[in-house]
């Protein structure tokens, strides 16, 4: 019997879990890969308090996860399949076992939304990416695509310009929606493209990627452009699946939360990128973890 269980391990999960076991509650930390979250698949963050001069996105949170253990918080890689709440406790089903707690704190983030056109689940893994720190370095003076102009796109792309020959940004609005430092950076770069206000509508090739389809929005004229990789940021999709009927959720699947991170469920608390309203910023998703955790103290010494 654990006070709190935490699903998911990224910046939100792991802040919340240095608070609890810090503050001397017995705490579980659920998390199906490897803990860090879309954090530790960013190559360089410059906007996270304390480095001046930026770091990795996986040593950020190897630190963080080092703080959460020293606590005292228990991390087990197990997948999370269900939530039941009981009288004065929470079940939590896994894929390999079932543990009960007090509270739960859901930190399941999101993961990158699929465009559903032509090429792209045939291409995935061979030349569909989703992660530009993951396989930029197998582009190596090649010409790519990036599909999305806000902050992941453009910081991904930046990462990119260490390998590629050029890259093709394609964004559907007519604008780019990343912080302005970002888009000076990499607009000002000779070996990029921005192509604003365009749709991209198929991924061609046969064995391999050889090319991209785009449309116009506003003439409706289409053209071909020769790319070997096409790295795809157009939003988020919440991992709540497993929650439906347990919390209240808004119409895209984000779960509804007060400001203390409490839902419409007493015991059971999310944050970070799963919440509705997140900011989708590291620093946000930690403010999270940390304000479900002191409301989940304040919880079980009600309950208790």
């Amino acid at each position: 019997m654990y006070d709190v269980i935490i699903i998911g391990g990224g910046a939100a999960g792991l802040t919340a879990g240095i608070y609890t076991s810090r503050g001397k509650l017995k705490t579980l930390l659920l998390e199906k890969n490897i803990p860090g979250g879309l954090t530790a698949t960013t190559d360089l963050i410059e906007n996270y308090p304390g480095f001046p001069d930026g770091i990795n996105g996986m040593e950020l949170m190897d630190r963080i996860k080092r703080q959460a253990e020293r606590f005292g918080t228990q991390i087990v890689l197990s997948e999370a399949k269900g939530i039941k709440p009981l009288t004065g406790e929470i079940e939590v089903q896994t894929d390999k076992e079932s543990y009960k707690a007090y509270s739960v704190i859901i930190a399941t983030g999101s993961i990158p939304k699929r465009l559903n056109i032509p090429g792209e689940e045939e291409f995935r893994g061979r030349g569909v990416s989703y992660c530009a720190t993951c396989d930029g370095a197998l582009y190596r003076d090649k010409e790519v695509a990036v599909i999305g102009c806000g902050n992941s796109g453009l910081q991904e792309g930046e990462f990119l310009l260490k390998f590629v020959k050029n890259i093709t940004f394609v964004e559907f609005l007519p604008r780019m929606n990343a912080e302005k430092i970002l888009q000076e950076r990499l607009t000002r770069q000779k070996n990029t493209e921005f192509l604003l206000n365009h749709r991209l509508i198929s991924i061609n090739g046969k064995e391999k990627i050889d090319s991209i389809t785009v449309e116009d929005r506003q003439s409706g004229e289409e053209k071909t452009i020769k790319v070997s990789g096409v790295f795809i940021y157009a939003g988020f999709l919440p991992n709540t699946d497993f929650l439906k009927g347990v919390v209240r959720l808004d119409d895209s699947g984000f779960i509804i939360t007060d400001e203390t991170m409490q839902t419409s469920t007493p015991g059971i608390f999310a944050v970070g990128d799963v919440r509705s309203g997140a900011t989708r910023q590291i620093d946000n998703a930690c403010a999270d973890g940390t304000r479900a955790a002191i409301a989940c103290q304040d919880y079980i010494n009600k309950i208790k």
